[in-house]
């Protein structure tokens, strides 16, 4: 019996070492990245990983993106993965300032990511610690159809006095010089971000989206003085309030506008159209103030620790794969967007060179967008103020006083 006994227990104790040596570690990531690209590219960066790393077992819940929104505070609270997707900047500050992330500056260290993630790594703190790792981006600016520019002698704009001269230029030729649709009001908050970005700079901008400084405020009212000269000088197509920004594509594809400052995703709608890449182009949002360093929106998906996860060191392991230059390459090829490790090579899109060589070499921060930024209910008033700004830019004062009464209720 006592033979018997021994023998089972040793066999028992094989096993288990059988088992632990096989799966040395564990790891669960959740991720919100259920449509096509989202999915193929983090299949491959699973798989991946795990060649590298056969004694890790990895499980991986993917989740709708609504389902995800409604879930992550739930689960970083109670039952907690060791990796979770999200978003920088001011999208991940509720859940640092809940205690539900945990900082990584050492993996941004021991990697070097502060020289390779550089162009990021003002989005990716807050007090004065690194909270994620982000993967991938994409950028804003102007659109513009080359054709029509050179057609008119209209060179790129590179101060905002230029961009105004360019204005006057097509007005006066009978071509509408940006193409907007405001209908879904996201659209002017691009037009916002640049225009604050640029008389203002970047800690200005956050610190006004995170509700620290009044939108009464003489530098807000310095940001709409400059959006009132566009205004003045008929920057803008009319009627945008009743078309989608899908809809606004149609003048530029037509040749009866000639820019639209909006994200990289409106580029394979405009080839869709037609436009050639002979036509189409790019060009960095102008300097307003001199003294400010060009910050850039570009919305950043990112790879968080949560504060209760369970195997920390095999989440710094992944952290760490998830940063280097041919992983992020790898990502954004099945993304279609843009790596954010300066060492990553881009493919042969002109539109994602451009972007790639623009946000890699910005001193200024990366903004994530005016919804991204800001919480959900002054996103909402400070959109609706935008529109009607665009419609109405007499009624100024009473949309700044509003949105202060929104600042203060909402930050409480």
């Amino acid at each position: 019996m006592f033979h018997r006994t021994s023998k089972l227990a040793a066999a028992c104790a094989a096993a288990t070492l059988l088992a632990s040596t096989a799966f040395a570690g564990e790891l669960v990531i959740n991720t919100d990245t259920s449509d096509p690209a989202p999915k193929a590219a983090f299949e491959a960066l699973i798989k991946g990983f795990e060649a590298e790393h056969p004694d890790i077992k990895v499980t991986w819940n993917l989740f709708d993106h609504e389902g995800y929104k409604t879930s992550i505070r739930n689960f970083l609270t109670a039952d907690a993965p060791d990796l979770a997707n999200w978003y920088a900047g001011n999208r991940m500050l509720p859940y640092v300032k809940a205690g539900l992330f945990e900082p990584v500056d050492d993996v941004w260290e021991k990697n070097g990511l502060n020289e390779s993630l550089a162009s990021a790594r003002d989005s990716m703190t807050i007090d004065g610690h690194l909270w994620g790792v982000p993967y991938t981006y994409y950028q804003w600016g102007v659109y513009y159809r080359k054709d029509i520019f050179e057609k008119n002698g209209i060179a790129v704009p590179k101060t905002f006095d230029d961009l105004i001269a360019a204005c006057d230029k097509l007005n006066a030729a009978g071509i509408t010089p940006i193409t907007i649709g405001t209908k879904y009001l996201w659209t002017a908050a691009g037009v916002f971000d640049y225009l604050n970005l640029r008389t203002n700079g970047y800690k200005f901008h956050m610190d006004l989206t995170q509700g620290k400084i009044p939108w009464t405020d003489d530098r807000v009212k310095a940001t709409m003085a400059n959006w009132k000269t566009m205004l003045d000088h008929k920057c803008f197509i009319d009627n945008h309030a009743s078309w989608s920004w899908q809809e606004a594509l149609a003048p530029m594809v037509q040749g009866k506008a000639a820019m639209y400052v909006m994200g990289n995703f409106a580029v394979a709608p405009l080839r869709e159209a037609g436009l050639t890449d002979d036509q189409l182009d790019f060009f960095q949002f102008p300097v307003i103030n001199p003294d400010v360093a060009l910050a850039e929106d570009a919305p950043t998906d990112t790879i968080h620790i949560p504060a209760n996860a369970k195997n920390k060191e095999e989440a710094r392991l992944f952290l760490a794969y998830l940063a280097r230059a041919d992983v992020q390459t790898k990502i954004n090829e099945t993304l279609g967007q843009l790596p954010i490790n300066k060492d990553s090579t881009v493919g042969d899109d002109k539109f994602l060179q451009a972007g790639y060589k623009m946000l890699s070499s910005t001193t200024g921060g990366i903004a994530q967008f005016f919804d991204r930024d800001a919480p959900a209910e002054m996103a909402k008033a400070g959109m609706e103020g935008f529109q009607e700004f665009m419609v109405k830019p007499d009624r100024l004062d009473r949309i700044l006083a509003r949105l202060e009464k929104v600042r203060q209720r909402v930050y409480k």
